[in-house]
């Protein structure tokens, strides 16, 4: 396959190229930012693009936006994204805009090179290629909260629903106060409730379990 390499480490970057040279990959470019990616892919269109989600000048999201405009613009070009974080806004519109000849591993499976040239053949193949975890956290965005709880949390927040205190429903489950109060928080939070804003969250939660 003819590749580009977009990644600010020199380093890394000297290194997937040597790498992919001995499986009989052809390198065009290496460049180490978004906007001379997208000028070399113009230029000289690869089969597939192999890019650091982070790069300059801000290393947020420059590459991972980079591929996104690059799938736009030249459909037929693979994209794969190495990344050591999941960047789930861009990774989310990337893998549902169309996921022939994208992957997103995190930079971890690299070190893993058959797993890694896996990836870059299927994606070279018009295929996908995610990474276990990117998945996974991309799946537990798009999840209702209520799904994140445990079934200890989801009786003690049945039994708030019912109108019971913290007290009795450490009487109910035959725990402790503070073990209930532990969860009572954990629902909060895995709720997204504020904090502050003039609202009962002990109230929201209910009205969100109730609405369920």
């Amino acid at each position: 396959m003819r590749l580009i390499l977009a990644e600010d480490s020199t380093l890394l970057r000297e290194g997937l190229t040597r790498l992919l040279a001995e499986e009989g990959h052809e390198v065009v470019a290496g460049v180490g930012d978004a906007k001379a990616l997208l000028a070399a892919v113009a230029a000289d269109p690869p089969d597939v693009v192999v890019a650091d989600v982070r790069m300059p000048p801000t290393h947020t999201d420059e590459g991972l936006r980079a591929a996104l405009e690059i799938r736009r613009r030249h459909p037929g070009v693979g994209v794969l994204m190495l990344s050591q974080y999941v960047e789930k806004r861009y990774a989310t519109e990337l893998l549902t805009s169309d996921t022939q000849g994208v992957g997103y591993l995190l930079k971890d499976r690299v070190a893993h090179v058959e797993e890694f040239l896996d990836a870059l053949d299927r994606v070279g193949a018009g295929g996908a290629a995610f990474d276990p975890e990117v998945v996974r956290q991309l799946l537990a965005r798009t999840t209702h909260p209520l799904a994140t709880l445990t079934a200890r949390e989801r009786d003690v927040l049945s039994h708030m629903a019912e109108g019971h205190t913290n007290a009795s429903i450490a009487t109910r489950l035959h725990v402790s106060l503070s073990a209930v109060e532990k969860h009572v928080n954990a629902i909060f939070d895995k709720l997204n409730l504020p904090r502050d804003g003039g609202y009962s969250r002990r109230v929201l939660a209910v009205l969100r379990y109730l609405g369920s």
